[in-house]
């Protein structure tokens, strides 16, 4: 491989599920009505999110830019000039898509409950927590979904001066290597670290870049869990104890 290359890391997870998934995200968060989505709003929003998925080189990103096309044409349509009699008779631009927006949300919700579900089952013969946790009050915590760590990704690359740098940087580090590099970052600061803080120097966009695909690796593995205490507040990596497959069935058999 040429010594000039650019390796940047190629972010394929399946935590990335679709244009519906972000365009339902920014809808929640920007604390709008589903039925009456302010799309010139919404579609800039959905634009910036874009810019930064093409710049951490998300593969397979062919149906988000079909999105933002039909964003940007939702918006144009609502932005011409209509007779009073037209705007009364045409129908609403914006109709097909909030009906796919709403059957989105009513799967998610239900795979959300599947979820819950789930998690009950595994609860049936919970760990007796020990006297030392019992004593502890936890800070009520919230999770994080996919595109508030991807939104946190993105200031901390414009806090870095890497969201324009022209320099290309080689890094051939495996992705095993980072994951335990973050590991060992929040265990050493006691299984609790704000984002920032496994993002360490040397500041480069492709060590940034696997570091960042290392998180998401993490979280979906559930090794790391990504939470805030408030919406928008600051994103913190709760490390995740993984049991094995023999202490749990020795706990049941107990």
């Amino acid at each position: 491989m040429p010594s000039g290359a650019n390796v940047d890391y190629q972010v394929v997870l399946e935590a990335f599920q679709g244009p519906l998934d972000l365009l339902l995200y920014l809808v929640k968060r920007e604390e709008v009505d589903i039925l009456d989505i302010p799309i010139a709003r919404i579609a800039d929003q959905f634009k910036r999110y874009l810019e930064l998925m093409h710049f951490i080189n998300v593969e397979h990103a062919g149906e988000f830019l079909v999105m933002a096309s039909t964003l940007m044409e939702i918006k144009s349509r609502m932005l011409l000039p209509r007779a009073e009699e037209q705007t009364q008779a045409e129908e609403d631009p914006r109709r097909e898509l909030v009906k796919q927006l709403l059957l989105y949300r009513k799967i998610k919700e239900a795979a959300a409950q599947l979820e819950r579900r789930e998690e009950e089952h595994h609860l049936r013969w919970p760990r007796q927590p020990s006297p030392a946790s019992k004593e502890r009050t936890p800070t009520a915590l919230a999770p994080v979904e996919l595109w508030d760590l991807v939104s946190a990704f993105g200031r901390l690359m414009r806090e870095t001066a890497l969201a324009h740098s022209t320099t290309v940087v080689v890094d051939h580090t495996p992705l095993s290597v980072y994951m335990e590099q973050m590991l060992q970052a929040v265990a050493a600061a006691g299984g609790t670290a704000p984002f920032s803080a496994v993002f360490t120097p040397p500041y480069s966009r492709s060590r940034l870049i696997g570091l960042f695909q290392a998180l998401l690796e993490l979280a979906k593995l559930q090794r790391l869990v990504p939470v805030q205490a408030e919406p928008f507040g600051e994103i913190w990596l709760r490390l995740q104890v993984v049991e094995s497959h023999s202490a749990k069935t020795g706990e049941v058999l107990s």
